[in-house]
């Protein structure tokens, strides 16, 4: 009987064949468990208006479902703060995390179709590291991700990406998502 055949994304392949081989000779690691790597992605995105509406949870709950192919849990509030109206533990937004295989494949559709669509886009900004090796991003529109049908959305709302590495300086982690071939500001 013939064994089934795995899929593995094509990032992931380029992260064992190409880009371990590069960072090694790079930073000149004497051990390859040195190597950083890519550790999870976060999606969050942030829905004030479901204080008025609950059905907004939902709708974007199903978007965020179809960009990252998981379905997201839903944040809720730590605190009640009057003057947004907002009670404790009201549902304000839904993040998912993303590891391994549909990590490589969300980072893939980012980089090579979500982010050239982004209107006036000059590049991603550098600075946008924490001090430990990650990097978090905004973008103000959930659209120019292609299985969001345009035509459906009732509102166009911005969501926050987290790339997490496992590099322990910020030069390394830009160089780990430079050969990922995140279009990073000159």
């Amino acid at each position: 009987m013939a064994e089934a055949q795995t899929y593995t994304p094509r990032l992931k392949k380029m992260y064992k064949d190409v880009i371990r081989s590069n960072m090694q000779e790079k930073f000149s690691y004497k051990n390859v468990m040195q190597i950083p790597g890519l550790e999870k992605v976060v999606i969050n995105m942030g829905v004030g208006d479901a204080v008025n509406d609950r059905k907004v949870i939902e709708k974007a709950m199903s978007e965020l479902t179809a960009i990252a192919g998981q379905k997201p849990v839903v944040t809720k509030a730590k605190k009640s703060i009057a003057g947004f109206k907002l009670r404790e533990e009201m549902a304000i937004g839904v993040k998912v995390t993303l590891r391994k295989d549909q990590m490589f494949e969300f980072i893939d559709r980012l980089v090579t179709v979500a982010l050239p669509r982004v209107r006036d886009f000059r590049g991603l900004n550098a600075k946008s590291f924490d001090g430990r090796g990650n990097f978090a991003m905004g973008l103000k529109e959930h659209i120019v991700f292609p299985e969001i049908d345009y035509d459906k959305v009732d509102k166009i709302r911005g969501m926050d990406i987290v790339v997490c590495t496992t590099a322990k300086t910020d030069e390394e982690a830009q160089a780990l998502l430079s050969e990922f071939n995140f279009p990073f500001r000159k």
